[in-house]
């Protein structure tokens, strides 16, 4: 699990240190397990947020934990051309690589810490597939997606794309070294991530050392989500157990804690979690399939424009 990564953490710049006297810390509200299944040509997830009421995950809606697979030759798979309309999509790939094209010509390839960040809006037509020479060899193929949700002023703006190299994100490092953090959007402790946002959210990469611990600060008026990409470890004050795939939902406060425990599996040598929090935009959550709206009314609108080719058309050449 590379993502991005450096030979000595204490290089960076360090998290500030949490000042107990003040600190509120946020407790665990619950832990689910992912469920397994399937997405786009076949190639499997585990569902993040099944189970999680969607009020206390505002203003996320949905994620899924790509792979992590080892694909053999001609294995690789992605999804077909869909589209969506009303929120955003975020795409973090830790290992592989996958191509995206979108009927408004953004698109490219993402590959070891990259991210891709789809603004749908109005309405937007996409694909993601794996490239030809991935297919051909095959290889390990593990990442995620985020679906953000967009308040109603937003539902209809112009869809855009960024293109996220993984050097551009912010590292930082716990003050003994022992957690390596990547803040891919948002702010933490006042370092800024790279991806640009139209609803305030924050998500953080953390790698933790076998027995390693950090406390971050985290604003008050977000959410908190701890979700484990591998590893076994705790999270809260009182250090509640987590393990692969599962999430953590915490309640109010200003600071997270997670830890890894002092033993980790072969397969996983490390703690890797991520942080994910945004002001709930607190507005009716009407979804079907790749919509997310306010009402049913604009989910049946949005099928009815797509049938009519008004969400775009294809192909649209990159960079056009």
């Amino acid at each position: 699990m590379p993502a991005v990564t450096v030979e000595n953490p204490l290089l960076l710049p360090r998290i500030t240190p949490v000042d107990p006297t003040a600190d509120r810390p946020r407790l665990v509200s619950s832990v689910t397990t992912a469920p397994q299944g399937y997405e786009g040509e076949g190639f499997p997830v585990r569902r993040a947020f099944a189970g999680v009421d969607l009020r206390a995950l505002d203003p996320f809606i949905h994620m899924d934990q790509m792979g992590e697979v080892e694909y053999g030759a001609g294995e690789p798979k992605g999804t077909p051309w869909h589209p969506h309309r009303g929120f955003e999509t975020v795409t973090y790939m830790i290992d592989g690589e996958m191509a995206h094209q979108d009927s408004n010509g953004g698109g490219g390839l993402i590959t070891n810490g990259d991210t891709q960040w789809m603004t749908a809006g109005g309405g937007i037509l996409h694909i993601e597939a794996p490239p030809e020479h991935i297919v051909a060899s095959g290889g390990l193929f593990h990442g995620l997606q985020l679906w953000v949700n967009l308040p109603r002023s937003l539902k209809f703006a112009q869809p855009r794309y960024q293109d996220i190299r993984g050097s551009k994100v912010a590292l930082l490092s716990s003050d003994d070294g022992g957690a390596l953090l990547r803040v891919i959007a948002g702010d933490l402790d006042g370092h800024a991530g790279p991806g640009s946002t139209h609803t305030p959210i924050t998500i953080v990469h953390a790698t933790l050392s076998p027995g390693a611990s950090v406390t971050v600060p985290w604003r008050p008026d977000f959410n908190a989500l701890v979700y484990v990409l591998g590893g076994d470890g705790t999270v809260g004050s009182k250090q509640r157990p987590i393990r692969s795939g599962q999430l953590a939902v915490l309640e109010d406060g200003d600071s997270i804690t997670v830890a890894a425990d002092a033993k980790q599996d072969s397969r996983h040598p490390n703690f890797d979690v991520v942080l994910l929090g945004g002001q709930p935009i607190r507005e009716p959550v009407a979804m079907s399939g790749p919509f997310v709206m306010n009402t049913r009314a604009e989910v049946v609108q949005a099928f009815e424009d797509f049938r009519a080719g008004r969400l775009g058309s294809l192909p649209a050449a990159h960079g056009a």
